[in-house]
């Protein structure tokens, strides 16, 4: 999980707003760009745009 210290601080890569983490905790989602970035096994999120996929 995600702590809520580290969402405050991270932003979309592409657009640079802010990014949430979705339902099931599995992505962070950046509203504005209809992207979702995945989070690794070890809690560690993927923010690189050419991984992220379209929501």
């Amino acid at each position: 999980m995600i702590k809520e210290e580290l969402l405050n601080i991270l932003a979309c890569p592409k657009c640079k707003q802010k990014i949430v983490l979705d339902q099931n905790g599995k992505f962070l989602r950046c509203d504005h760009c209809k992207l979702k970035y995945p989070i690794n096994d070890q809690g560690i999120p993927i923010m690189l745009v050419d991984r992220a996929e379209k929501i």
